[in-house]
């Protein structure tokens, strides 16, 4: 393939660009906040089990809670029915056996009241771990919310490198020769580098030294010619900097 010198020369500028757009492509990947919002995410989603653990720990012991005010309630109700029978006089008997059963009411009321005490403290206590899950989960939320935004903020700038760059390639290859330009693409899609520079003897792309019939084959070649490394296949162009 021919192409003028400064065409080739040209086609540096062009590797220029689409390098600063793949390290900028590059950059979008593997921005530090992708990984924070990762790993946070990871943390919110092992907060919400522990959240929902705790939610259905003070939910058992508030059932429990109301069972046992429900158990208490009945047992005032069966006291004051018995109080008021007691009130309302009637045969020794039936007192004796009113009276003992009272007795047996406040034993079982005061044995309720103390183990709702007992589940009221425990759920105070699950309650406490609830509020503090609850506390983390809104940390760890607003962490990963800051992280996002600084990644949009990121992206948003990337982006607007990204189209800078983008409006300059345009013309850039377009004043290029198609089929030099096709070449390069193609190159650079396999490789990521379409073209370096030949310089002191040296790939620009892959860095390896031509000695022998190789060096001698590049500097045999005519200006337009457009010159391979046999290497790497990349297109070696050369310029005053090649030492030719």
């Amino acid at each position: 393939m021919k192409a003028s010198p400064e065409a080739q020369r040209r086609l540096l500028d062009l590797q220029a660009v689409d390098t600063a757009l793949a390290q900028l492509a590059h950059r979008r990947k593997s921005l530090p906040e992708l990984a924070e919002i990762d790993t946070v995410s990871r943390e919110l989603s092992a907060l919400e089990d522990e959240r929902v653990r705790a939610q259905v720990a003070v939910d058992d012991l508030d059932r429990d809670i109301s069972r046992f005010e429900k158990d208490i309630e009945q047992v005032r109700l069966r006291k004051d029915k018995d109080q008021a029978r007691l009130d309302a006089g009637g045969a020794l008997r039936e007192i004796e056996g009113l009276q003992h059963e009272l007795a047996t009411l406040n034993r079982r009321q005061s044995e309720l009241e103390d183990s709702e005490l007992e589940l009221m403290e425990q759920r105070e206590t699950a309650e406490q771990a609830l509020s503090e899950v609850k506390q983390r989960l809104d940390a760890a939320a607003e962490r990963r919310g800051a992280a996002e935004q600084r990644r949009d903020e990121a992206y948003a700038d990337i982006t607007k490198e990204q189209e800078f760059k983008n409006s300059s390639r345009g013309p850039l290859a377009a004043d290029l020769p198609a089929d030099l330009v096709s070449l390069y693409d193609k190159i650079r899609l396999d490789s990521g580098l379409g073209a370096a520079l030949f310089q002191a003897g040296r790939c620009g792309g892959c860095r390896i030294e031509l000695y022998g019939a190789d060096l001698a084959r590049v500097k045999a070649a005519e200006p337009d010619d457009v010159v391979r490394c046999e290497e790497c296949r990349r297109i070696m162009v050369r310029t005053k900097e090649s030492g030719l």
